[in-house]
């Protein structure tokens, strides 16, 4: 009976462990594919970033060397330490700043600008090191963290539209809908079609399967112009040469660079510690900030030695975690086709807006449901997450939303005699926003 009961235990042991290694097989294919969708839905950047920074002075073909190295860096920072999916780039919005504001705004040189960058990111990961991060995930409330999540799906469709050309600017109503007759217009729409249809069927893969048939569409219908230009070119590095490590502070009065370096620092860490905590919620590993959040200040670093703009944890991240990715291993990937994004640019230029733009839009209504958490009822609570919802997208702006909503959520408490319930740090943070605006009107 012994030996017959052991047979039987050996037999219901061994499904066991070729489930749990049938399981890892597809996770790991889950996390691979992840890190694709990822990479192709924020590649564009090294394009973007690229044309921002040479408005500042910086040759475009140095920029875009300098784009793709930090982003790999820094998706690679974000994998191995952080643990997390989360995508690194230099962000959208900072790389104004960046070139507009310090440079063009402060009479900076650029050399001068990418030291603060790498005084910004030395004290991001000073504050990312300490106790400090904890507390300022605990100061802020749960539905403005909640908003936040929202506000920023409602901008990734904004972008979608926009990078879709779907919307158009019209100077009577601000938006207007471009005409049906624009190829642009349908492909855009039929791949958001496509997309919504494989995810709701669970189609393995079904983002980049979206993405590909896109891209296929887009060309059948001669909706991308100038196809047949294509053409295979080289890069030279020799550009980057007089960018790479030349940062610089000789030049630039203590004033100028204290100013500089705390507006920076205040965008950068407010944004991303509202995108790292949005991200890892939707991802389901909220336990993973700290070194997420760690990851990504050193990422910033790193930047302004690689000669651009600050990293942030993109919003084009949720692309991966919805594709599955749950884990470093999707960054580390995504990590590792910028690094292959040198010598394959003109390959993957090829995806078009409309491929990449419908994704956009889906992750953005994948985000809609933490509306739920928010308390609409009580409305000194209710009234500036829907601020946060509502400015993000119409200002464009994430940091600048999260600074009204906070700025109101601290007045209204004080206003209605509840400004007991709020924590002293969080009160600092909305001077801190005040500042922040302050600074933007000298």
């Amino acid at each position: 009976m012994v030996r017959q009961k052991k047979h039987i235990q050996s037999k219901t042991e061994a499904p066991s462990l070729d489930d749990a290694s049938a399981t890892a097989r597809i996770q790991w294919r889950q996390e691979l594919l992840a890190g694709v969708v990822s990479f192709f839905a924020i590649v564009y950047i090294v394009i973007v970033n690229s044309s921002i920074l040479a408005d500042a002075g910086i040759p475009q073909e140095a920029g875009i060397i300098a784009t793709v190295l930090a982003s790999s860096v820094g998706c690679l920072l974000m994998g191995i330490w952080g643990k997390s999916p989360i995508i690194l780039v230099p962000g959208m919005g900072i790389n104004a700043m960046f070139t507009y504001t310090l440079v063009h705004g402060m009479g900076m040189t650029w050399q001068q600008a990418l030291g603060v960058v790498v005084l910004s990111g030395v004290c991001f990961t000073v504050i990312s090191f300490t106790s400090l991060a904890g507390q300022l995930r605990a100061a802020i409330p749960e539905s403005l963290q909640e908003a936040i999540s929202v506000g920023i799906g409602l901008m990734l469709v904004l972008i979608g539209l926009q990078k879709g050309g779907v919307i158009v600017p019209d100077q009577s109503t601000m938006i207007a809908l471009q005409s049906f007759a624009d190829p642009g217009v349908l492909v855009t729409l039929a791949t958001l079609a496509i997309t919504c249809i494989l995810f709701m069927r669970n189609v393995p893969g079904n983002l980049l399967i979206a993405i590909i048939a896109g891209t296929a569409l887009a060309y059948v219908v001669g909706a991308v112009p100038n196809a047949g230009a294509a053409t295979g070119g080289t890069f030279s590095w020799a550009a980057y040469g007089d960018v790479f490590g030349h940062f610089t502070f000789q030049g630039v009065s203590a004033a100028t660079l204290a100013v500089a370096t705390f507006s920076l620092t205040l965008v950068i860490v407010f944004e991303n510690v509202g995108l790292v905590n949005a991200h890892l919620q939707m991802s389901g590993n909220p336990e993973r900030f700290n070194r997420s959040l760690q990851a990504n200040a050193l990422s910033v670093i790193t930047c302004g030695l690689f000669g651009t703009s600050p990293n942030v944890a993109t919003v084009e991240t949720a692309a991966g975690i919805s594709a599955g990715g749950r884990t470093g291993l999707t960054s580390i990937v995504t990590g590792i086709l910028f690094a292959c994004t040198l010598v394959a640019l003109p390959v993957l230029t090829l995806v078009p807006d409309q491929a990449v733009a419908p994704i956009l839009i889906f992750i953005g209504g994948l985000m809609m449901p933490s509306v739920k958490k928010i308390e609409f009822d009580a409305m000194h609570k209710g009234l500036p997450a829907f601020f946060i919802i509502a400015f993000i997208p119409l200002m464009h702006s994430i940091v600048d939303g999260i600074a009204v909503g906070f700025i109101s959520y601290a007045l209204f408490h004080l206003a209605v005699g509840k400004g007991r319930e709020v924590k002293p740090l969080f009160y600092g943070i909305s001077l801190l926003f005040v500042l922040h605006f302050v600074l933007q009107t000298l």
